[in-house]
């Protein structure tokens, strides 16, 4: 079977909505040193390789928005697409404590290998999916561990990430904050967006109204977790677009 570098789903589907998740996976393709990035397996299916449940609660929300979706089929370990390319994290050497074996010795022209094969044909292939109509929300769908090493517990069960553009992330903060079982992050558990990463890029820099979406991801750990979390969100992110007036 032929490797791709991401998948797409519900292409043929109606709806303003697209849905990006761009660490949707700890793959490694074999012709990254071997497949292997030199970090033991229980690293590899850390919150650092990938966004733990959130491929799965973006499948079942787009299914349930009747909207395509978008998923990468890389580790953001190989190369980060939720970077821009002058982002020093684009290729990351150490991550949470934990050093990147098969990064350390990465210089620019592997770095422009993995570009070429991976981030390059993901972000040109949301750049036209994004561009099958005139209206196109998007809603990037992301997931962060419940505590850093070395740091805080987060209280946040969902965080909405945002900047410059609030036209959707207001009423959807203020929509999320009445469920009154929720602790709600307004750009929490970090801050808004990087430039050029993929909501600025197909984004705020296209005009387009977008949110952020983080789900902790001790919430969304099995399958029954994540369609549970997307038959929540979907009500309320209707609600939120109607509301937007989009």
């Amino acid at each position: 079977m032929t490797y791709e570098p991401f998948e797409i789903v519900g292409a043929e589907r109606p709806a303003k909505w697209l849905l990006t998740c761009d660490h949707a996976a700890n793959t490694v393709p074999d012709w990254v040193n071997g497949g292997d990035l030199g970090l033991h397996a229980e690293d590899m299916h850390r919150h650092i390789a990938y966004d733990v449940g959130a491929a799965g609660v973006t499948h079942a929300l787009a299914a349930l928005l009747d909207a395509p979706a978008i998923l990468t089929n890389f580790s953001r370990l190989v190369i980060d697409p939720n970077r821009g390319l002058d982002d020093p994290t684009l290729l990351m050497k150490i991550y949470d404590g934990s050093v990147i074996p098969a990064n350390g010795h990465a210089g620019a022209d592997e770095l422009h290998r993995r570009r070429t094969a991976l981030y390059d044909p993901y972000h040109d292939a949301l750049t036209d999916l994004a561009a099958r109509r005139n209206d196109t929300i998007i809603l990037s769908v992301h997931s962060f561990t419940s505590q850093l090493n070395g740091r805080p517990p987060r209280p946040w069960q969902i965080g909405i990430l945002h900047e410059g553009d609030d036209r959707l992330s207001d009423p959807l903060i203020d929509l999320l904050r009445l469920e009154s079982d929720l602790t709600v992050g307004d750009n929490e558990p970090y801050a808004g967006h990087l430039p050029g990463d993929t909501v600025d890029r197909h984004a705020l820099q296209m005009g387009r109204p977008n949110a952020l979406i983080e789900l902790r991801n001790d919430l969304i750990n099995t399958f029954e977790d994540q369609i549970s979390w997307a038959e929540r969100l979907a009500p309320i992110l209707e609600a939120a677009r109607t509301r937007a007036n989009l």
